[in-house]
């Protein structure tokens, strides 16, 4: 089992299934939230979740077009996670976890991202990650 948390501590998580896939993303929506230069997050199935605490949710429509839910932190404002929903606002789909918040720092060195998707937005002066596939744009997710 994975655990983590922002960083205030109000917001805690639990994981306990295996990654579908892990990615960098360089889309602009993922510089926004994140404040950095790309996300690393991981695709996990919703079941394998747990979070205490409450998050708020922060609606967005992707670069791709999806209705999307981005969960923060309300109090220090650390991205947690995401997914895609359905017009009445039901979630649908894979969860897109946050790789940062994880307490142990060795489960990202275990877990090198398989891909980078909106390579095109990256940054120019960045190296794609060797051996991870490369998309311009993003990837269709379940």
């Amino acid at each position: 089992m994975a655990v983590g948390g922002c960083f205030c501590g109000n917001i805690r998580i639990e994981y306990t299934g295996q990654p579908i896939a892990s990615a960098l993303c360089h889309c602009d929506g993922c510089r926004k939230i994140t404040g950095a230069l790309y996300s690393y997050s991981l695709v996990i199935n919703p079941d394998d979740l747990k979070v205490t605490g409450s998050p708020k949710a922060v609606a967005k429509v992707s670069d791709a077009g999806n209705r999307l839910n981005n969960f923060f932190c309300p109090e220090c404002g650390t991205p947690i996670y995401g997914h895609k929903v359905d017009s009445a606002n039901n979630p649908i789909g894979v969860v897109i976890l946050r790789a940062g918040i994880f307490d142990n720092p060795e489960l990202l060195n275990k877990r090198k991202p398989v891909a980078e998707i909106y390579t095109k937005q990256r940054v120019s002066w960045l190296s794609p990650i060797e051996g991870a596939d490369q998309y311009p744009e993003g990837l269709a997710l379940p």
